[in-house]
């Protein structure tokens, strides 16, 4: 088989060589050159223009009543999808090792499986006995679910043309190699073309992909980013250490929102479905401590309850620590310097530490209300009331601005049992017939006020 012509770009500004070199003679970026096959080599143009695409007017494209979708039978990967699987599409999963990617996609295997649609599962790392011992542990059997064992991703099509299934997972993209490439699987090159043969092999057939993609902390072997602009839809699986909770966020997603999450808890048998994450995220939550405040942090289309804890101590010795857990530190600074100047709460020199119980990360600014309060309760050493909800976004000035979907944040609250929410006072304004006790608050000092914690 003759092998295609390869050159190294750099992956940092594109530039090109014929061979390797350790830094690029471009940018000076050093260890970025990566072997890539030459684009247009291989392809004759042709002088008639035959098997060329013609352009086509919008208006005259056909219209598809609905979309070609069908379950996965796992309702929190559905949420994420944007309601299940599309025909002919390419999805990639990243998340660390161990967190949880492959069990996922075993147990959405079977599911498929037994529903009726063929599903060829390929493994690059472990054997098909390894994957049956861990089938076996997950109650997973189906006569429909078919294993490969396989590293080279010229075989591997070929096996999906012959098995023909519906739902194609390979586990994972960076043991896959293309022999038009000499470098090792997991390279750059190697990842990018193994990913876009994966993908004109989906969409010429129509089967479903999954790939898995691992995340390096330094990012020496190809990850999930290298592959974004490829596929149709990226995910991403976050989890604590020590947490059984497993968090998976849309990134990407040409088929749906890219603002819904799922959420799911590990256990001896495989990851169960959290229909109702509140509820589980405040089964733990400590009454009558100060440092603790409930917050409603919006993720897509449902809110989710969770407690926000603070630990405001005198420091031992040399410069105050700052210690954030599900919240970006940066994040926290901002509000520390907020409550210092516009409240007069001297937390400046003191040790902060600030946790989202049960593991969660939280991005959306609505989370700042409910900091700046535990912090406030930890100082003055106050307890908030465990009825009590929380949220708002924290300007410079010290001003709480209003935040998105304010009232199903309440609908959940009044749901689990909370009597009253302190929120920005224009969401209160905008809302007729709230399910709860609303108090609107203008600023932070308003709004510590109104808590007891000032």
């Amino acid at each position: 088989m003759r092998k295609a012509r390869t050159i190294f770009v750099c992956q940092s500004c594109g530039g090109q060589s014929p061979k390797w070199l350790g830094r690029c003679a471009e940018c000076g970026t050093w260890n970025s050159m990566a072997e890539e096959v030459a684009a247009g080599l291989a392809v004759d143009a042709s002088p008639d223009g035959v098997g060329g695409a013609a352009p086509v007017r919008l208006v005259d494209v056909p219209v598809q009543s609905t979309e070609v979708r069908y379950p996965t039978g796992i309702g929190e990967l559905d949420r994420v999808l944007g309601g299940g699987l599309v025909v002919g599409s390419v999805t990639l999963i990243g998340g660390d090792p161990g967190i949880g990617k492959s069990t996922l996609l075993l147990q959405m295997a079977d599911r498929l499986a037994r529903n009726g649609r063929p599903v060829l599962y390929v493994s690059g790392e472990e054997s098909i006995q390894q994957i049956r011992l861990r089938a076996d542990r997950l109650d997973v059997g189906s006569d429909a679910l078919w294993l490969l064992a396989e590293t080279s991703v010229d075989r591997v099509i070929e096996a999906a043309r012959l098995q023909a299934p519906q739902v194609l997972i390979v586990d994972s993209v960076q043991t896959l190699r293309s022999e038009a490439l000499e470098s090792s699987a997991g390279s750059v090159g190697q990842v990018r073309d193994v990913a876009g043969r994966l993908m004109a092999s989906a969409k010429q057939t129509g089967t479903a992909t999954f790939l898995v993609g691992h995340v390096t902390k330094d990012g020496a072997i190809a990850g999930p980013r290298v592959l974004e602009h490829i596929v149709d839809t990226v995910l991403y699986f976050e989890g604590e250490k020590g947490h059984p909770y497993r968090i998976i966020r849309t990134v990407k997603n040409r088929f749906g929102s890219t603002q819904e999450v799922g959420v799911f808890e590990m256990k001896g048998y495989g990851l169960a479905e959290v229909p109702n994450p509140s509820e589980l995220f405040l089964a733990e939550r400590s009454h009558g401590s100060s440092g603790s405040a409930i917050i409603a942090s919006a993720e897509g289309t449902r809110p989710i309850l969770v407690e926000l804890q603070a630990l405001v101590t005198h420091p031992a010795a040399g410069m105050p620590r700052r210690t954030a857990n599900g919240i970006e530190p940066g994040r926290l600074g901002l509000l520390l310097a907020v409550l210092d100047k516009r409240v007069g709460l001297a937390v400046g020199g003191q040790d902060v530490f600030v946790n989202v119980a049960g593991g969660l990360c939280l991005e959306e600014p609505a989370a700042d209300l409910g900091i700046a309060a535990a912090v406030a309760s930890s100082w003055r050493d106050r307890v908030i009331d465990a009825r009590t909800l929380v949220f708002g976004e924290i300007g410079l000035a010290g001003e709480i601005r209003a935040v998105p979907q304010a009232e199903i944040r309440l609908r959940e609250a009044a749901g689990l049992g909370f009597t009253r929410c302190v929120l920005p006072k224009r969401n209160a304004d905008r809302i007729g017939q709230p399910p709860l006790e609303m108090i609107g608050v203008e600023n932070v000092h308003e709004a510590l006020e109104v808590l007891g914690v000032r």
